[in-house]
């Protein structure tokens, strides 16, 4: 009976439990064999986490890795593999970066005009590996990683060429965005409420931004039609064909729907946070690949995105100060990638197991009907 409990949460609570223990397991090891001691990394990772300030820069930056991981998870509903999110976001914030600081809009509409921006730059980069194959049946996969490196040397070559600022900087960046381009803070929201940061303390307002991309992203899945066919097309191309839906224009829509919000990943960082409002050398990189982990992690479930992106973001912050006792930072890369691959194992598992209890209850419940049929 309570294997029987367990095998019914396992894909939704225990999974994730169990894949934590392993990379803990894992990177404990990898401590002991660099001659480094896990209980001293662990205790520091916990008393740096243990603190406001830790806790309001990992809801910044998860809210950035939630954006990025719901960009990819909307293709993944379809079995569509956008690995191209990191060129995509990286485009839509150099153009929304340049034009965002050109334009003198007031507040009201000058972020909307950012954003717009670097949602249709996304969208537009996603529809070309989205026409390719529909049209020539190119592999997403293959183009959209093509497409990344494209972006990247597009990108150095606008930002030196035409994006960059006369302004005297040594570095590559584009002008800065104005007051009236950027997303306000959430602090004067929470001392309203009673709650002070402190000195230097940010909550960035894009986490606000983040809920709402959240919120779409459920209402979109389960509650519209063309989200119904998005994930019929997923299960199963066939029964979507034979009810009507257009594969090639589900495919395209999707593909840029994705890469659409792929757009609004560089928004955290370029509106919200003041180490940035630009685009530059210095502007975050590697997001858009963050949210592969972050959507598998996730199982492409707004909540569980949401979760992964926590707990992604809890261990960089975690990490940070490691490399100041002797133990290497690099730590943090094993146990998000060691708790990234236990997660995909045990969820593919109890999936499994859940699909062959399922077939023997099927067979349990037709055996009866079945004596004593004709031959």
């Amino acid at each position: 009976m309570i294997l029987r409990v367990l095998g019914k949460i396992g894909p939704n609570a225990l999974a994730p439990l169990i894949a934590g223990a392993v990379a803990i397991v894992v990177s404990s090891i990898a401590l002991l064999l660099s001659g480094h001691s896990p209980t001293e990394a662990f205790g520091t990772m916990w008393r740096v986490l243990d603190s406001t300030e830790s806790l309001v820069l990992i809801l910044n930056r998860g809210a950035w890795y939630y954006v990025a991981g719901v960009a990819v998870a909307i293709g993944f509903k379809m079995g569509l593999f956008n690995i191209g999110a990191d060129g995509q976001y990286r485009l839509g914030a150099l153009f929304a970066a340049y034009f965002g600081a050109k334009a003198d809009l007031p507040a009201v509409l000058h972020v909307p005009y950012i954003v717009a921006i670097a949602v249709l730059v996304g969208a537009a980069w996603a529809a070309i590996p989205g026409i390719l194959k529909v049209t020539r049946g190119v592999n997403e996969v293959i183009s959209t990683i093509m497409l990344n490196f494209v972006a990247i040397g597009l990108t150095a070559w606008l930002l030196n060429t035409y994006f960059r600022t006369t302004g005297g900087s040594l570095t590559a960046e584009t002008r800065t965005i104005p007051a009236s381009g950027r997303i306000p803070s959430l602090n004067s929201v929470v001392e309203a409420l009673g709650f002070n940061f402190g000195r230097g303390v940010v909550l960035q307002g894009y986490v606000v931004v983040a809920m709402l991309v959240g919120v779409g992203y459920y209402i979109l899945l389960f509650r519209s039609r063309y989200g119904f066919e998005l994930r019929v097309s997923g299960v199963n191309p066939s029964a979507a064909r034979a009810s009507g839906v257009n594969p090639k224009r589900m495919i395209l829509v999707t593909i840029m729907l994705s890469g659409a919000v792929a757009g609004l990943i560089g928004m955290g960082p370029l509106l919200s946070d003041a180490q940035y409002y630009r685009y530059g050398d210095q502007f975050p990189l590697t997001l858009g690949l963050a949210g592969l982990s972050l959507a598998l992690l996730g199982r492409n479930n707004p909540v569980g995105i949401a979760l992964a992106a926590i707990v992604w973001a809890a261990i960089e912050r975690g990490t940070q100060p490691l490399s100041i006792i002797g133990i290497p930072q690099e730590i943090g890369v094993i146990l998000q990638g060691s708790f990234l691959l236990s997660a995909v194992i045990v969820f593919e598992v109890f999936s499994r197991r859940a699909q062959e209890q399922a077939i023997r209850d099927a067979a349990a419940r037709a055996a009866p009907h079945t004596i004593g049929a004709p031959a």
